[in-house]
């Protein structure tokens, strides 16, 4: 009996700790989904640029300036790449949320006054030092995701970084609901851009764990993404609807706000199922072990099986994970393909960036009033930009799939097609390529984090990958600043600047968006030629 209670024991235990480690699996990717809706602390700046350039009395190449060194934070992102290989996770992700505190919080008590004697290059020091903070909490969000998720990456990736897309809803409504009036909208927003991200990051730095569930079947990983595919789809629908006039005039912010605050907590439910399944199935183990204990010699023959069965699983995981190979840093920026996929992001999801963070000029420009509006509407599509990849990898599994460099084909010629109806006066066509703009660079920075994966490993990829996304700065600063200098010519050429220097009318933007969307059809000409070098790789997978 002795010897039956030894041998049943350590199955027991095993089973006890995979199902636990599961758990905290899912645990993890809720807490990565917190983190990604509070990170986009650069997406709300369109919605309080107007009021802040008249605040600091700058002009509109300064603010661009301003814009520009969010992103340039991102240069120095492959610090946090290098730290997330030494440091524990957690305290990468308190470093980048304190950096954020600093750069945020310090413009804060400027504007409201207590510090003084701030230069305007204090506050673009500042700014570059809070888009900083953005790269430290996504390494740890990517690694944790990545390292969690192995064999279903692009699925896990999608689903949190959609969440992303959704910090500018998050932070409007917020400041909707809670500060009044409107006029210190700019205060409102650098203080939850300081607190928020820190505060959440206290919260979550405990979960984020990296564990690798070896009972995780793939109906269970299934099952889990479908829940929380479900959930994210539902939370999607419910921020685009709040939007539209006829909704939000009969619902409050703050109402509006308590329903995507109750939806980030409905992915609780799938780790909470699997603790109770566990829980269950401890019980009803335990339960057979007192009342059969004849059955022994068969107990240990079905515990081999499952062992079995269990390594087989993790065979079959490993194999799962194709890469092209594992490379360094030093080794990746050598190669032609890094080259054609950098300018791809370049000309494509950072042009889309650029768009967005001047989308407050923009609206104003055409006499528009509601850029609160197209805030969110941009917000609200680019969350479902970035969860398209993963909705298809997870419908496509077992099947042939559209290869990374052809689903970007695919979404920048009508980013494209986008830029060219932003010629068109009316009010409809500023919202239809909004949103068109919104939803391809977020599907495009969704698929990015897998195409470094697949393309160069996943081994370095913490620092890889923050090495591509150093275009967005180098985008931010030759787009943006040279879409400032044709604001103000044309403004100067047409008439069009009124007392307060800006520029009013469709000429502000008209040359910039011709550029800009040249530039995403030689994007895509790039695309389909990094498509064609990789169509090899693509098909062996």
């Amino acid at each position: 009996m002795s010897s039956s209670s030894f041998s049943s024991s350590p199955s027991t235990s095993s089973s006890s700790l995979s199902s636990s480690s599961t758990a905290l699996q899912w645990l993890s990717l809720v807490g990565i989904i917190w983190l990604q809706s509070i990170n986009g602390t650069n997406t709300n700046f369109p919605a309080y640029s107007s009021q802040l350039k008249e605040l600091l009395s700058i002009s509109q190449i300064q603010l661009n300036n301003l814009a520009f060194a969010s992103d340039a934070g991102k240069l120095f992102g492959w610090f946090s790449g290098l730290a997330s290989l030494y440091l524990p996770l957690w305290l990468v992700l308190i470093i980048g949320s304190t950096l954020g505190l600093i750069g945020y919080g310090v413009q804060y008590l400027f504007l409201t006054n207590h510090i003084s004697n701030l230069s305007y290059w204090h506050v673009f020091l500042l700014t570059f030092l809070a888009g900083n903070s953005i790269c430290w909490i996504n390494t740890v969000c990517y690694v944790v995701t990545i390292r969690n998720f192995l064999s279903h990456s692009q699925v896990a990736v999608g689903i949190t970084t959609s969440y992303q897309g959704l910090s500018a809803k998050v932070y409007t409504n917020v400041v909707d609901a809670f500060f009044s009036p409107q006029k210190n909208k700019a205060r409102a927003f650098l203080l939850l851009n300081s607190i928020l991200p820190l505060a959440i990051g206290l919260i979550v730095a405990p979960i984020l764990r990296q564990t690798k569930a070896t009972s995780n079947s793939s109906s269970d990983y299934y099952l889990g993404f479908g829940v929380i595919f479900v959930i994210t789809i539902a939370t999607g629908i419910y921020a685009v609807v709040s939007i539209l006039e006829f909704v939000s005039s009969k619902i409050s912010s703050l109402g509006v706000l308590i329903g995507i605050l109750v939806s980030l907590f409905l992915p609780l439910l799938v780790p909470i199922s699997f603790k109770i399944n566990q829980l269950v199935k401890s019980w009803h183990e335990n339960r057979e072990k007192l009342r059969v204990y004849h059955y022994t010699l068969e107990e240990n023959y079905i515990t081999n099986t499952n062992n079995d069965e269990v390594k087989e699983s993790d065979e079959e995981e490993e194999k799962e994970v194709c890469v092209r190979e594992e490379i360094g840093v030093t080794l990746m920026v050598k190669r032609i393909d890094f080259w054609l996929y950098f300018f791809v992001y370049f000309f494509g999801a950072t042009i889309g960036l650029v768009f967005l963070n001047n989308l407050g000029q923009i609206a104003e420009s055409r006499g528009s009033s509601n850029t609160s509006s197209l805030v969110s509407l941009s917000s609200s599509f680019g969350f479902f930009g970035r969860l398209m990849p993963s909705l298809m990898d997870y419908f496509h599994r077992g099947r042939s799939r559209i290869s990374r460099p052809a689903c970007m084909v695919a979404l920048m010629s009508p980013m494209s097609c986008a830029f060219f109806l932003l010629q068109n006066s009316t009010e409809i066509s500023l919202y239809i390529s909004t949103a068109l703009i919104g939803v391809c660079t977020g599907a495009i920075t969704s698929i990015a984090v897998s195409t470094t994966t697949e393309l160069f490993g996943t081994k370095n990829f913490s620092v890889n990958h923050n090495v591509v996304v150093a275009n967005i700065p180098m985008g931010s600063f030759i787009f943006g600043y040279s879409a400032a200098i044709l604001y103000r010519k044309e403004g100067y050429n047409s008439n069009n600047i009124n007392h307060h220097g800006k520029c009013m009318g469709m000429d502000c933007y008209a040359n910039t968006f011709k550029i800009w969307s040249c530039f995403c059809l030689f994007g895509t000409f790039l695309a389909l030629i990094l498509y064609v070098r990789t169509r090899k790789f693509y098909s062996q997978r």
